[in-house]
């Protein structure tokens, strides 16, 4: 006895080549976002705004900034340790903002290979 599936539903040329029009359709959507994240920069600061830093949707640093008041040179590894949590918090924010413009173009599907 063979099942029979609702119309639409199941296998066949069309409805495979009609999964693979969408998956490129999402890559294709992806790979634009990702150059459009790349070209942005993000901004973050630490130590209350005494440490600030840009860096490029690419993770490159393109700006440091540092107050005058925050040189202190008794106490080098409190800045150390602001530079460093100025630079990470910048890097999650651009792979946070990433993975967000991706699950909306996906709609949150875990597909191998896309971007």
């Amino acid at each position: 006895m063979k099942a029979r599936l609702p119309q639409g539903m199941g296998g066949g040329p069309g409805n495979l080549q009609s999964m693979v029009r969408q998956a490129q359709k999402i890559q294709d959507q992806m790979k634009q976002k990702q150059a459009e994240i790349e070209e942005m920069d993000f901004q973050t600061t630490s130590g209350g705004g005494m440490v600030e830093v840009v860096i490029s949707g690419k993770k490159e640093i393109k700006s440091l900034n540092l107050k005058p008041e925050i040189v202190d040179p008794e106490d080098i590894e409190m800045l150390q340790d602001m530079i460093i949590a100025a630079v990470n918090e910048a890097i999650r924010k651009v792979e946070d903002t990433t993975n967000e413009q991706m699950e909306k173009i996906s709609g949150a599907l875990n597909i191998p290979g896309l971007v």
